[in-house]
């Protein structure tokens, strides 16, 4: 009869199967653009090529990856991609990259002192227009919910344009806790909401020359209460109409280039 007492508790038996599930995930990166530099990223685990000929001839360096040849025609088959991918004959099988902790890149990474960190938002294409803003503005990373929010896929890579394999975008347990680490660092947290009463440009006035996380919510549904009461302050776009309202990748590039401004001015 087995011991119990010798028993690992449940939640770390949880932890350890979530760990080796994680390690074995792998995805697929497509398009030119997304491949080539995933390609160039040293950081990146890089596990198959599938290209047609015409696509390798485009692509260039391979970084030492031997491609796997395709016919066009079956290459959806191949490789199991959505059918509505946009793959220009092209296709890497990837481990998502560990971008380390919230200290090591939000609060003591590289870049001006700005993070965005978004509140379920789970539209890849979404996530991948706002790393690819956060990279343009220089801020250290894009922070998110491990769950509700989206994972690295092949059509975030996309639309992020190169910016996945250059950009920090962290996956964490808990959203408010990250946002309460990142205020005890001396981060001002500011939530973008369309109901808030003060305007953007006064919310960053109020931070002074604190370092600022721009927090951002899906459309529709925006934060959760418990992330606007986590924030230091809730600030609004001003629009010049009474209707104006832009999705959330628009407004976080918004958002970036004001905060940015700010920074480069001081």
């Amino acid at each position: 009869m087995a011991d119990s007492t010798n028993r690992k508790p449940d939640w770390v038996i949880a932890k350890e199967r979530a760990k080796k599930a994680s390690a074995a995930e792998t995805i697929w990166l497509f398009g030119l653009h997304a491949v080539r530099d995933a390609l160039a990223n040293p950081a990146r685990e890089k596990l198959r090529l599938v290209v047609t000929r015409n696509a390798l001839s485009r692509l260039g360096d391979t970084g030492g990856l031997e491609p796997e040849i395709t016919d066009a025609r079956i290459f959806d088959r191949e490789v199991g991609l959505p059918p509505d991918s946009v793959h220009q004959g092209c296709a890497l099988e990837v481990r998502p990259l560990d971008w380390g902790s919230l200290t090591d890149r939000a609060i003591t990474g590289e870049g001006a002192p700005l993070v965005v960190a978004l509140d379920r938002v789970t539209d890849p294409h979404n996530v991948g227009a706002v790393l690819r803003s956060a990279e343009v503005f220089g801020a250290r990373a894009v922070v998110a919910p491990a769950r509700h929010a989206a994972p690295e896929t092949g059509a975030l890579a996309k639309t992020a344009s190169g910016a996945l394999e250059r950009q920090p975008y962290l996956r964490i347990g808990n959203l408010s806790d990250g946002l309460q680490a990142l205020k005890d660092a001396g981060f001002y947290c500011i939530g973008l909401t369309g109901d808030a009463e003060l305007g953007l440009e006064d919310a960053l006035d109020t931070a002074g020359g604190r370092p600022i996380c721009l927090v951002l919510g899906a459309e529709g549904p925006g934060l959760r209460e418990k992330t606007r009461e986590t924030c230091d302050a809730l600030a609004r776009i001003p629009f010049a109409g009474p209707f104006g309202s832009l999705n959330v990748s628009n407004a976080a590039a918004v958002a970036l280039y004001a905060t940015a401004r700010r920074f480069n001015s001081a």
